[in-house]
């Protein structure tokens, strides 16, 4: 098994649907097309295979007493302060009387004290005792040799290849009704550090794929822009710009010297899970900003009339038209387009 957190991860997100985060699904049901059945299939495929894994359809939880919901509670307990009833159970999505049910019985076996919250007296604020915690120490000791055995059939690079997998799960669908969710995280743009110019390239070849088929070629073209940048950066007219949301990265724009009066805007990208948030805007506008403050009277770009997202944020910056081709690249007939805007 996996562990309870992971465990409790993925039943809570089963169920979260049925609870309190029922309005919001409904109303993504609406927005969205209903998803095909394959994929349907595939994630109860998948839930099936880890409900199985990670144990969730025992009735106790690594090999002891509790059930899966009472070891959440007491994980939760451990380590957080100041925590209601209430508040317990809203986060964890519990039906009220099932979770009064268990607390009443942590307060019987001595693991559990209620004292009086100072600022409402209707309210108790819950507190692990010392025996609560003692009772926990063997259980989170018991799950992580769990993780590190099931961890240890696995190599490095497949170590970290898992981890990412859980946490694009958690991403996507943890954040659903989430009130501090990611999306309201505050954008930060930043100058590129070291690993990042690896994240813009496979990201652009991934997303590229994904959304408009392009082939390995462009992955290859974007990895030549980089390098170039990379071996030839000049901070006094060049910049790279990351956004940054909830400590990941999100988006990514360069600015180059053309010549000595143009700048290029180049590698536009957001990722697909934080559009609509005003990112895209952001970056282009830090471009034109930096290209002014530099001493450039021109800005340009060179884009395909396939991107219209980005078309519409050119757009609206006051980029113009200038040119247009078609060519055959990246296993697509495309139509390419210059764009440019006097400072």
């Amino acid at each position: 098994m996996l562990g309870y957190s992971c465990q409790w991860q993925l039943n809570y997100l089963l169920k979260s649907s049925k609870r309190r985060n029922f309005r919001q699904v409904a109303a993504s049901a609406q927005r969205v097309a209903y998803p095909p059945v394959d994929r349907i299939d595939a994630v109860r495929r998948f839930n099936r295979f880890y409900t199985e894994r990670i144990g969730v359809l025992h009735e106790t939880l690594l090999k002891s007493e509790f059930s899966l919901t009472e070891v959440r509670l007491l994980y939760e307990l451990a380590h957080r302060d100041a925590l209601t009833a209430t508040q317990l159970g809203d986060e964890l999505g519990l039906d009220a009387g099932y979770l009064s049910r268990i607390l009443k019985s942590f307060v019987l076996r001595g693991f559990l004290h209620r004292a009086p919250k100072a600022s409402d007296g209707r309210s108790s604020l819950l507190v692990l005792t010392a025996r609560g915690r003692k009772a926990f120490a063997p259980l989170d000791a018991q799950s992580r040799e769990d993780v590190a055995v099931k961890l240890q059939t696995l190599s490095g690079g497949e170590q970290v290849e898992l981890v990412r997998a859980m946490q694009t799960i958690e991403k996507l669908l943890g954040a659903v009704g989430r009130q501090h969710s990611s999306e309201q995280a505050a954008i930060v743009l930043r100058p590129h550090a070291p690993g990042d110019m690896g994240w813009v390239i496979g990201r652009h070849a991934a997303i590229y794929a994904q959304e408009f088929g392009w082939d390995q070629v462009f992955e290859a073209l974007v990895a030549e822009i980089v390098a170039k940048f990379v071996r030839n950066f000049d901070p006094k007219c060049e910049r790279c710009w990351i956004a940054e949301r909830g400590g990941e990265n999100v988006g990514s724009v360069f600015v180059v010297r053309k010549s000595k009066r143009v700048a290029q805007l180049r590698l536009l990208l957001v990722e697909p899970a934080a559009r609509g948030m005003g990112i895209g805007a952001q970056l282009v506008a830090e471009c034109i900003r930096f290209a002014r403050a530099h001493g450039y009277l021109k800005i340009m770009l060179w884009t395909n009339d396939v991107l219209r997202a980005a078309r519409s944020l050119y757009i609206a910056a006051g980029f113009k038209l200038v040119a247009q081709e078609r060519h055959t690249s990246f296993g697509h007939d495309l139509m390419g387009q210059t764009w440019e805007m006097d400072l």
